[in-house]
Parts: C-alpha cells; structure tokens; sequence
C-alpha cells in the first residue's frame, strides 16, 4: 500500500526483550496522540489510510505487536496481557503520559486490558470490530484446530480461509488493495508466531466487569457485515460503558478501517471533537 513518505516515518525502538517497530506521523503541536493496535494477525500497516488522514493537530502512532510485522519476537510466550503490557512500556519510553488508543480486534482487547492496568494513561479510546468476552469452550477448540492446521499446512491455506472471513462480499469483489494487503500482513508472520497468537487469544481474559470502569470517551465501530464480531457483543460494550458511542457502518465486514477508510476516517475526527 502506497503512503506519504513525508509525513509518515517508519521507526523502530528497543523495549525489554524485543524491538518494536512502528509508524510515526508527527504532529509540531499536537492536542492529541492516537495510537493505533492492529487485530491478528496483521500488521502496523493496516492503518495507513488513517495516519494520512489525521487532521494536523494529532499526532499518529501504529506499532506492530510483538511477533507481529517487524517486531521481534522476544521470548516468544504471548498473551494479551504481554501485548498490552509492552504497548504501557512503548508508551512510556516515548514519554507519551497521556494518548488515545485505537485498535480492531485483538488490538481492541489489548486496548481494554492495558486501560485496565493504567487506566490514567489514556484520554479516550476507538474500540472497532472488538469485544470484552474471553473465548468460550467452542472459541477456544476452534482456535486450537487453526493451530493444527497452519502446523500441517502452512500459511497459504490460513490466509485464504481467514481473508473471505474477514472481509464483506463487497470488499472480496471490488476492493482488491485492501485484499491483497492482508493476505500479504498474514504470509509475513511466521507459523510460530500465528501459532503462539492463538494460543494467546484462547487464554485472554474477559474484561466485562470492568467495563463500568472505564471514564472515558469511547467510540465503538462495526462493520455491519462482520461474520466474527456480533451485534450483541459490541452491544456489551455501549452497554457497558458510560460515555460510549456505537456507529456501524455499511458493507464492511471485520476490517472497516481497510473497506470503508473514508466513513471510519470522519468517525475518528467526529470522536477527537468529543475530547
């Protein structure tokens, strides 16, 4: 996917066991810095046509996640609370006290549980294609069979499979860009880390009962043809939430980031307007 190479930079820092790579777009006088998480098992470059489109007091951070893109994979023992206590120590090493954060599936469960180890550290958040739910007993057996699978048959297949899942009938047909990087995010991992990522997602935790603790603005988005996040869950959230918004957005499935940039993209300014 093509960007402004002007205005975003690729960079990349040392935190603990691993390197962390990360897109910046930087803002002279920022109001607000809103970091971007990206959902399994994709990379940093998925939000592309968001940095380009943040009005020019924000500041833009997309890092990859451990194991994830180009960053390394450290210990390689991965959950999400892993995931989201090294987002803390990425924030904390860029002297970032206060951000906004902005992730889509697995990125919306690392966001939720890093608020609830530091909840100070954040102005808001954009929790988009996500929900609170730990995996229930079926969840987890489906995610263990993917494992077995990418194990005996490699990427290509897992890639395909996941790809027409996560992506409206619409996006399939006529946005081919948004398919092709994808399909690309997903063949740059390598089996271990898709592998230890399921793994990690299978024992994360629910994060429901602390949903009326969150105080902040929070903006919840899903696509309203998305076969993997329900209705009912992101209903938990807006339930959950005292300060929460909900927008669904037409013809787009888990990814409306990638279907619909144009729609998401004024959801993003409309929400910074609220804070």
């Amino acid at each position: 996917m093509e960007y402004k190479k002007s205005l975003i930079k690729r960079k990349r820092i040392r935190l603990g066991d691993i390197s962390i790579s990360y897109l910046l777009k930087e803002s002279p006088a920022p109001e607000h810095t809103l970091v971007f998480i990206h959902g399994f098992p994709f990379n940093k470059n998925m939000w592309l046509p968001q940095l380009e489109s943040l009005p020019p007091g924000v500041t833009g951070i997309a890092l990859d996640v451990r194991g994830h893109g180009n960053s390394t994979i450290g210990h390689g023992f991965f959950s999400v609370d892993v995931f989201a206590k090294d987002l803390l120590a990425f924030l904390k090493k860029l002297s970032i006290e206060k951000s906004i954060l902005c992730g889509v599936s697995m990125g919306g469960y690392i966001a939720l549980r890093a608020y609830q180890i530091q909840p100070g550290a954040f102005s808001g958040m954009i929790l988009s294609d996500t929900h609170s739910l730990a995996d229930d007993n079926a969840a987890k057996l489906k995610r263990f069979d993917s494992i077995q699978s990418v194990l005996k048959n490699g990427r290509r297949p897992f890639s395909i499979g996941f790809v027409n899942n996560v992506f409206s009938q619409k996006s399939l047909l006529e946005n081919r860009d948004a398919v092709d990087l994808i399909k690309s995010s997903i063949r740059r991992n390598t089996e271990s880390s898709i592998c230890a990522t399921l793994l990690a997602l299978a024992s994360r935790t629910d994060t429901t009962d602390s949903l009326k603790d969150i105080a902040v603005p929070v903006l919840v988005v899903r696509g309203a043809e998305d076969k993997i996040t329900t209705r009912e869950q992101a209903g938990i959230l807006v339930s959950g939430i005292s300060n929460a918004v909900y927008v669904e957005i037409a013809e787009c499935g888990h990814l409306p980031n990638l279907e619909n940039p144009e729609t998401f993209n004024h959801e993003i300014d409309t929400f910074l307007s609220r804070i």
